[in-house]
């Protein structure tokens, strides 16, 4: 028998594994992705959060602290959903999660505005929640100043100031922002396309350890690789063949979802979209076999890539900019498949750059899908001599 037909007889009996003998696969391989997709891109699609929830505590009492309170309730993503007396209360209330944000107007502020003598207008907001706490903090600072800036325009056109030359002394300098490729400042954007590969690529990386591991928790692992002649290679690759058409389809299924039903500007084209999809496929399998040949245990081998997987969220640069990190955390970064992946979609994809811009990143993925082949000796030996320890 050839080697191609070994592959298909083992490519065929992993077909029957994945629909008839184990049902996690199913549930892990189509089910999860699924899901995760319709839940990310649902729980943005206004594009970004609306009325959050924020506190007031307020002390002073005028009808100018009033008015600030009213502004930061006339915000679309900022609503007063609760007025209390003291600071801890309002702490509590952020501890306890009912509100996200509050703002602190100190007894005198109105008076001290008015003779010029600097009050201290105070908010706190919870940056545990990244989007949550970075929205309120630019609601609560616009009213800060706003605030000022109000007290300043009474003062300017009580000594006869036009309202030109008050607008010039207030905002000397006038912005006019313009934001690339998104104008519509839509969040769903941004983390979408990001986050959801990233729980896509977890999955892949579970369950081609997982496979493997398998076949010596049930005993099966000598019968496997006497289908395969003793060939390591040919019997890795005919196990992945059906895994990988599922997520080929899943992930393209998720690409086309969020480029051509839900719009996402893509510039850069299909013909990127479609590369970067099979690599980032191929590549997380391959990292999932790679990291299993390391420690050819089911337990360690998926113990690190849940590790590896959940770092790279940190590591891709989606939450946190990589060029701001520590020099040592900018070299650990490269051996995570989703940040080469985040890197692509922003520079080929999303920006719609030559595929030349992003060659170092293109080149990683193609490195991880060489790396498991300087680990079959590992799992050839471990096929065919470890025993299974619960």
């Amino acid at each position: 028998m050839n080697t191609l037909s070994r592959i298909i007889q083992i490519a065929g009996r992993e077909c029957r594994i994945l629909v008839f003998k184990n049902p996690i696969y199913l549930f892990c391989m189509v089910l999860i992705p699924i899901t995760v997709i319709f839940f990310m891109t649902s729980v943005l699609s206004n594009g970004q959060a609306v009325e959050l929830p924020v506190g007031v505590v307020d002390q002073d009492n005028t009808a100018t602290s009033r008015q600030l309170i009213r502004k930061l309730d006339s915000f679309q993503t900022s609503h007063v959903v609760g007025h209390y007396a003291n600071v801890n209360d309002a702490r509590n209330a952020i501890q306890r999660g009912e509100i996200y944000a509050f703002l602190f107007i100190p007894e005198g502020t109105t008076g001290g505005l008015s003779l010029s003598r600097q009050p201290k207008i105070s908010f706190y907001y919870n940056s545990a929640f990244i989007m949550a706490g970075s929205t309120t903090f630019r609601d609560l600072k616009t009213v800060a100043t706003l605030g000022s800036a109000g007290v300043g325009q009474q003062k300017l056109s009580a000594i006869g100031k036009t309202e030109h030359e008050i607008r010039a002394f207030l905002q000397p300098i006038s912005l006019d922002t313009h934001l690339v490729s998104n104008p519509w400042s839509n969040y769903n954007v941004y983390l979408s396309t990001s986050m959801a590969p990233g729980l896509l690529m977890l999955m892949m990386f579970l369950i081609s350890a997982y496979s493997i591991g398998t076949e010596l928790k049930f005993g099966t692992s000598h019968e496997w690789m006497r289908m395969a002649d003793g060939n390591s290679i040919v019997a890795v690759i005919g196990k992945m063949i059906p895994q990988t058409i599922v997520f080929l389809l899943v992930f393209y299924g998720f690409e086309f979802y969020i480029f051509y039903v839900l719009d996402f500007p893509h510039p850069g084209g299909v013909w990127p979209i479609l590369l970067l999809g099979l690599l980032a496929v191929l590549s997380s399998q391959s990292f999932g076999i790679f990291l299993f040949g390391l420690a050819p245990s089911l337990r360690m081998s998926m113990t690190l890539c849940s590790l590896l997987a959940m770092l790279g969220f940190s590591m891709s640069g989606c939450t946190f900019p990589v060029f701001a990190m520590d020099g040592a955390l900018q070299l650990l970064s490269w051996i995570f498949p989703l940040r080469h992946y985040y890197m692509i979609y922003q520079i080929n994809i999303f920006n719609g750059f030559p595929l030349l811009y992003a060659w170092p990143y293109w080149a990683m993925l193609i490195v991880f899908m060489i790396l498991p082949f300087f680990v079959m000796r590992n799992i050839y030996r471990a096929m065919l001599v470890y025993k299974y320890i619960p």
